[in-house]
């Protein structure tokens, strides 16, 4: 059935057999290419912002994003003029590099969610009122849910933008957009000043050497031997006698610190930004679940006792895999860290089912279960970035040697990071302890 309030458009001047569908896809290709760019560049905030709860939600509106996209991309498939490549416009592209290129990462939000994303809601508005809704259907059903996406990004993340003042730099940005006709390319385009520069054209961008944190006390290594230091005592997790209870913290624990996979993970994308949208589509998954495993501790370790404001959040991993290249990243991540937890996290599972604590067992569950997954990702795309960067070797001994690698820049960039918190501060295993024994 088709609503009753369908809008039959009439404004656009007769032309060619095909004219209305190439105008309309035309415009489809240019939002794909946006909300595409948007996931490879929007990720660049991620380990630069230090709210965590800006960082879950700047995960989940990467990975709608990349549902927007993709749907796009199959509708236009359809449509004659859409275009059967995947690139995205120098234009575009330039946008977004200059849009990513503050120092000040509250600053980037501020230009994504005041300029972009509001450009880009008005972008989606105005397709739906030029198109026929009844000619242009699955189009516009799609349009008008992604409208609704739009408004809630920009209300879920405008409280953490209050104090931030970010005009003068909006507008930099909204010139940039004007100049070339806006997202849909079909304004006028406005001159910028003579002496405009690009901010990429002076400093290119490159990902800090560490990620950022907020308020939160900080440490090299969550995972160690000492009760009295450590909140993860490796012998502890997978020693039968250990109280589950003890198990079931640390694990959480252990969870929480899979931001470190949302921050190392989210550098990927701007390194990749020539793969197929498939594999970005998939990245953009994986950093959402990933991002959904940290909040599975976050949210859950306060209910058990544990003060977060004590709890230190450990660096190492992303200090040491920024030193790496895109694919030894990805395949330490895929790899090495995701496929070799299984043992101890099925261990992990079984000591914790004796808690008969159904929410537990029910986000371990999805954890091992999204995990695997994961694991399938790497065997896909990893020969995919590798050959990205010309990376000849079998896939089997480019993750040996990246293993090696790993060591190695361990050695000098691992541990570097002091505690933020003395050991009677901050929250070790034996904290953990004694917390689990008031807990039923």
């Amino acid at each position: 059935m088709v609503s009753s309030n369908a809008k039959v458009s009439s404004s656009r001047p007769l032309g060619g057999r095909m004219a209305a569908v190439k105008d309309m896809a035309g415009y489809l290709r240019a939002l794909f290419e946006v909300e595409r760019e948007f996931v490879c560049c929007a990720t660049t905030l991620i380990y630069r912002v230090g709210d965590i709860e800006l960082k879950y939600a700047l995960c989940q509106h990467v990975w709608e994003a990349a549902g927007h996209a993709r749907f796009i991309r199959e509708r236009g498939r359809e449509l004659s003029g859409f275009g059967k490549g995947e690139q995205v416009r120098t234009e575009i592209r330039q946008l977004f590099d200059e849009a990513i290129s503050p120092e000040d990462a509250l600053q980037a939000v501020a230009g994504f969610y005041r300029v972009f994303k509001p450009a880009l809601l008005a972008a989606y508005e105005s397709y739906l009122e030029e198109t026929n809704h009844l000619a242009d259907w699955p189009s516009s059903k799609l349009v008008e849910e992604f409208i609704q996406d739009e408004k809630r990004h920009a209300q879920e993340i405008e409280p953490y933008l209050a104090g931030v003042e970010s005009a003068a730099w909006e507008k930099r940005l909204t010139a940039c957009l004007q100049a070339v006709g806006g997202w849909l390319m079909k304004e006028p385009g406005l001159p910028l000043p003579e002496d405009f520069v690009w901010s990429v054209s002076e400093k290119p961008y490159r990902h800090p050497a560490t990620c950022n944190r907020g308020s939160y006390p900080v440490c090299s290594s969550v995972f160690g031997n000492d009760p009295q230091a450590d909140p993860i005592v490796r012998d502890w997790l997978e020693d039968p006698q250990t109280d589950a209870r003890v198990v079931r913290l640390m694990v959480y624990v252990w969870l929480m610190m899979e931001l470190d996979a949302v921050d190392y993970l989210a550098t990927v994308f701007y390194d990749t930004r020539d793969a197929p949208f498939d594999l970005h589509f998939d990245l953009a998954r994986h950093l959402w679940d990933e991002s959904r495993h940290s909040q599975f501790g976050y949210r859950q370790l306060p209910k058990l006792g544990v003060d977060l404001t004590k709890l230190e959040h450990s660096l190492d991993l992303y200090n040491i895999l920024v030193q790496m290249t895109p694919a030894e990243r990805y395949a330490m991540m895929t790899m090495e860290f995701e496929a070799g937890s299984f043992p101890t996290k099925a261990k992990v599972m079984d000591r914790v089912r004796e808690l008969n604590d159904f929410e537990a067992d029910t986000l371990l569950a999805f954890d091992r279960n999204d995990e695997q997954g994961h694991v399938r990702y790497g065997h896909r795309w990893l020969p995919e970035i590798m050959k990205l960067f010309g990376e000849t070797r079998p896939v089997a001994e480019f993750v040996a040697a990246t293993r090696i690698r790993f060591e190695a820049l361990a050695e000098e960039f691992g541990g570097k990071t002091p505690h933020s918190l003395s050991p009677e501060e901050r929250v070790t295993g034996s904290d953990l302890l004694a917390l689990a024994s008031k807990q039923s």
